[in-house]
């Protein structure tokens, strides 16, 4: 069994095996997409193919829609050479259930992959045809946070943006000014109206890909380079929007155990390929059943009929409060806390913090007791029934292969959102106050131990990937495990960044407070799990 539009029609041996397969027909759909499309998605990786391309899958199965996605890569054209084309555009989604069971589905709703390269003819001509189809109501992205960010930062726009705010858009080099590119040909083709959704998790992302986009706009508009309307056009949410959204579903990267399952049932195309830039990617994606999407409603050509298949459709003020309700609150801050302590306390499985008591009170006190009492309560999901579900369901669930270290990831791009904006919203109450923080800042501490690079055996780990990592380091480079002294000269500059912690926390009320928890973190050996059972229980 392997995945082909050639073995999808042994429909028997795919249910033998406990496969759900496509409930319809792939060819016709993949016609119907490639003469009058209307959904491109921007980003190939795990979460799109777990997510994103199997609510549509879900619509075709319905009859809901009788055109499928086309994807587009812009960073890493290996995933489409070789994974997407490689395999007719198929996937496997296992969904792994916290009552141990699961499901299998091949996902065919991707039924065209494009990569986004504008020095391809052959690649860069097809996506101008999709751009400039007046049916394209919406452009989709998860591209990662970081896919938004045009300057390193210190402010320094990267080379390839600079060249492109020079060049203009004929050959653009950077991942938005491609994008950009393509809606200035939609612009010339008819002023066609479309929605461009980020998907990504990160807040107002929306907001952040406007941002992105109107930088060039604004760039090209100064220097000549495009028509003076070309600005009006994207500035106008009649033509061009640009809604909010959150997203939730944990999609872990595909691991070994769901491999050899996977083996064991039939299934052949179970081996990963790792890209040139270090992307690694599998024909089948792994992921908790739980998921949630909430979008702000407004499509200027249209949308799919995704609310059929559950997503969420809102004005932005609500989108806003969901999205703090989970990134501020009830989820991320909490993957973060169990992040951080878990690579130092040797965990490898988020699952297994959990039957922690430290880590396990941990988050519960940071979510319900000092998290919970800012939440706005959106009306559209229940903000203690979200904790509930993310401490009692998803983050516990044993057969969830995910890992502290992949969570760990860009953590200082994180921080100020996950726990910046409670500590903002503390100090703008006038019925709670900073200082009863106390978990909160210990996680602070925590990631400032982190940086030191040595677990609490005192051994040296691997610290995740992360575009501050260096500089961090570098900061505490002359901090040793084991010295009695004061840390203020090493944490100062690092606490008070805003551009880490969304405040300075010496401002906030905090900063001595997360020094004194750094000091006892570092004593020695066995002082993180000792700092924790003093101040958790």
């Amino acid at each position: 069994m392997k995945l082909s539009n050639e073995a999808l029609q042994d429909k028997k041996m795919w249910a033998d095996a406990g496969f759900a397969l496509p409930e319809y027909d792939r060819a016709a759909v993949a016609a119907k997409t490639a003469a009058a499309p209307k959904w491109i998605h921007l980003g190939a990786g795990n979460i799109f193919r777990a997510f994103t391309a199997n609510l549509l899958q879900d619509l075709l199965n319905k009859g809901k829609e009788d055109t499928g996605l086309i994807v587009a890569e812009g960073f890493d054209y290996e995933i489409i050479e070789k994974m997407y084309r490689p395999k007719d555009n198929l996937s496997a989604l296992v969904t792994l259930k916290a009552n141990g069971t699961i499901e299998k589905t091949i996902v065919g709703s991707i039924v065209e992959s494009v990569i986004m390269d504008s020095e391809n003819e052959k690649e860069w001509a097809r996506l101008k045809e999709i751009f400039c189809a007046p049916t394209l109501s919406m452009v989709s992205f998860t591209i990662t946070e970081k896919g938004y960010n045009l300057s390193t930062p210190d402010g320094t726009y990267f080379p390839a943006v600079t060249a492109d705010f020079a060049n203009g858009p004929a050959k653009p080099a950077s991942y938005i000014g491609k994008l950009v590119a393509l809606l200035y040909e939609r612009y010339q083709a008819g002023k066609y109206p479309v929605a461009l959704v980020s998907m990504d998790n990160c807040s107002h992302n929306g907001t952040r890909l406007y941002d992105a986009v109107t930088a060039y706009v604004k760039n090209w508009t100064d220097n000549g380079l495009v028509d003076a309307g070309f600005a009006e056009y994207i500035e106008n949410p009649d033509c061009v929007s640009f809604p909010w959204s959150m997203i939730d579903k944990i999609t872990p990267r595909p691991d070994d155990s769901v491999k050899e399952m996977l083996k064991k049932d039939g299934f052949e195309d179970v081996e990963a390929v790792v890209t040139g830039k270090n992307t690694y990617v599998a024909p089948f994606v792994n992921a908790e059943e739980p998921q949630y999407l909430v979008i702000e409603n407004a499509f200027p050509n249209g949308r799919p009929a995704l609310d059929a298949a559950g997503v969420i459709f809102a004005d932005k003020e609500t989108v806003d409060k969901v999205e703090k309700m989970k990134v501020c609150t009830c989820l991320n801050p909490l993957h973060t806390a169990l992040a951080v302590y878990g690579c130092m306390l040797g965990y490898n499985l988020i699952a297994d913090e959990m039957k922690d008591p430290q880590l396990k009170k941990m988050v519960e006190v940071i979510g319900y007791q000092e998290g919970l009492p800012v939440v706005v309560n959106p009306g559209i999901l229940d903000p203690k029934a979200f904790i509930d579900e993310v401490l009692q369901v998803r983050i516990p669930n044993p057969f969830m292969p995910d890992t502290p270290q992949r969570i760990a990831t860009d953590t200082s791009q994180k921080l100020g959102i996950r726990f910046g904006e409670t500590i903002k919203a503390y100090a703008a109450s006038s019925e709670l106050n900073v200082a009863d923080l106390k978990l909160i800042p210990l996680v602070l501490a925590g990631w400032c131990r982190y940086l030191l690079t040595v677990d609490d055996n005192g051994e040296a780990f691997t610290p995740s990937s992360d575009p501050l990592l260096a500089s961090s380091m570098e900061q505490m480079k002359n901090v040793k495990l084991g010295e009695v002294r004061d840390f203020h000269e090493d944490l100062a500059p690092l606490l008070s960044n805003k551009a880490i912690f969304g405040v300075d926390l010496y401002e906030a009320g905090l900063g001595e407070t997360v020094e004194n928890y750094f000091a006892e973190l570092t004593a020695g050996p066995g002082a993180i799990r000792s700092t924790l059972i003093k101040y958790v229980g």
